[in-house]
Parts: structure tokens; sequence; C-alpha cells
């Protein structure tokens, strides 16, 4: 194997460190990329559809605004939200480059994202169901913890592994600009060095991480689904 992986891989062979580190940086942005964009994210998915047409709590007047807010920053591309919130990065965390500078703009750009997944999962669950446990004087938090949450678990899972995909897929597009990670490794080392080889093994990494994310996701809705 170190043989084949020096012959076919020669600069692979070269910093074996290099990848280990950059796996992890890629682990890292998309681990605490998730958790707090998955809670926020939850959170605001939640109140829209409580607060939307037909909720619980139906507020036109917030959920417009909130609507328009989401609309406005999926919009922005997130290569530009890089140097946008450049200012804010390095407030909040004291550099503008490296895998912990990358999670904020990585976090403010997949709440919206994610909270319009959340969203449109909840708003499967059968209206019916709703309108039982409200005749049943169930409170709007117990409709939310029970009925929504629990019935629009699957639904849950499986936008939050599209979820998943789509931060791996940005923390890659991180890289390009500092913040380290698999995409940073095929940048500077691959692309601009020329050595097809990282490149190649480094998006390998990526679709692996892409594909154990989804295989997960998979597992647990079949294991949820009755």
């Amino acid at each position: 194997m170190d043989q084949f992986i020096k012959t076919y891989l020669p600069n692979v062979s070269e910093i074996p460190d290099e990848f280990i580190k950059a796996t992890g940086e890629t682990l890292f942005m998309t681990a605490w990329t998730s958790l707090i964009a998955g809670v926020l994210g939850i959170l605001l998915g939640v109140t829209l559809v409580a607060i939307g047409p037909r909720g619980i709590l139906e507020n036109r007047w917030i959920y417009n605004i909130l609507d328009k807010i989401i609309n406005t920053i999926r919009s922005i591309p997130f290569i530009i939200m890089l140097p946008l919130f450049a200012a804010l990065t390095l407030f909040l965390v004291g550099t503008r480059i490296g895998a912990v500078a990358a999670l904020v703009p990585l976090v403010i750009g997949i709440i919206p994202f994610y909270a319009r997944q959340i969203e449109n999962a909840l708003l499967e669950v059968d209206h019916g169901i709703i309108e039982a446990a409200q005749a049943m004087g169930t409170s709007p938090l117990g409709i939310i913890f029970r009925i929504y949450l629990v019935e629009g678990f699957s639904s849950i899972v499986r936008v939050s592994a599209v979820t998943i995909i789509n931060v791996i897929g940005l923390t890659a597009m991180a890289g390009a600009v500092g913040a380290g990670g698999l995409g940073n490794l095929a940048i500077s080392r691959g692309y601009n060095r020329f050595q097809t080889d990282v490149t190649l093994v480094a998006t390998l990494l990526i679709l692996l991480l892409v594909f154990i994310s989804q295989f997960i996701s998979n597992l647990i809705i079949r294991k949820t689904t009755h």
C-alpha cells in the first residue's frame, strides 16, 4: 500500500500530517456549525411554523418580517458572506482566518437555510392532529413538543442530513479563503501547486464525509419510521 501511494500519489505521500490536520479542521467546522446553527435553526423554523399562516400562534406581521430576512440572507452567495462578515468575525473571535473564524459566516449562512428546511418539514405534519390537540386543550408548547417535533421527526432528520451535507460543502468553500480544512488543502496545495493527486484525495475525503453523514441519517430514519 505504501508503495502504491508513493507511486501514484507522490505528493499525498509527503504530507500525511497535513491531511490529518485538514480533515480534523473540516470535522471541527462541520460539527460546531451543525450544532450551533442546528439549535438556532430549529428554534427559528418552529417559530415560523407557529406564527405562520394557520399556525397555532399566527402572527402574519412578524412572520412576514422573518420571512423577508431569511430570504435576503439566503440570497447572498456564501463566498460573499466571508468578506461581508469579516468585521463581525474579527470582533467575535479575534481573527478573520482559520477554522474558528469560519464558524461565524458558516453559522450565519446555515441558520436561514436550515430554518426554512425545518419549516417545510413541520408543515408536512397532519393539521388534523394539531386541531385535535387544540380541541383537547393542549398548550402551544405542548403542541410544539408533542406533535410537531414528534410527528415530524423523520422529516427533521432528513432535512438535517441535507443541511449537514451543505455545511461540508461550505467548509470546502471557506477553505478557499484561508479557513483551513480539506478545501484549503485542495486549493493551496493541489490547485495552486499543480498537485492533482492532493486535490483528488482531498475531494475523495470530502465525499467520504458526505456519504457517512448520509448513511447515518438514513439509518436513523429507518429506525424511527414505523
